[in-house]
């Protein structure tokens, strides 16, 4: 696993882009959704042998990695939480905000390719 400094107060350090290492991780950060990251993985493998194909794979590790980094790091799981929470918001002012502030959390939290 590796870190990366400036992001203020980390819940783990970052992982690496492997099946295992985000394993780890979420267990560390989210171990509710392992079950739903697992169920992911097999639908990800499963289309990867019927398409011949990894892109499900990548994709898999990349939301996985994405999601992870926004629980690992409090500011970024703030953030994105009350985006969320005012997408549907009466005020198309409030919501729109908010689509623009999701849409800049999970920008910071996508993982760069290796």
């Amino acid at each position: 696993m590796s870190t990366q400094a400036d992001h203020g107060h980390e819940l783990a350090p970052r992982p690496q882009q492997t099946p295992d290492a985000l394993r780890a991780a979420l267990a560390t950060v989210d171990p509710t959704r392992l079950e739903e990251m697992q169920a992911t993985k097999d639908d990800a493998f499963a289309k990867a042998v019927e398409w011949q194909s990894l892109s499900p794979v990548q994709s898999w590790v990349l939301t996985w990695a994405r999601d992870i980094e926004i629980a690992r790091r409090p500011d970024l799981s703030t953030r994105y939480a009350h985006a969320k929470t005012n997408l549907e918001h009466e005020d198309p002012a409030i919501a729109e905000e908010a689509l623009r502030e999701l849409s800049a959390v999970l920008d910071e939290a996508r993982p760069r390719l290796l």
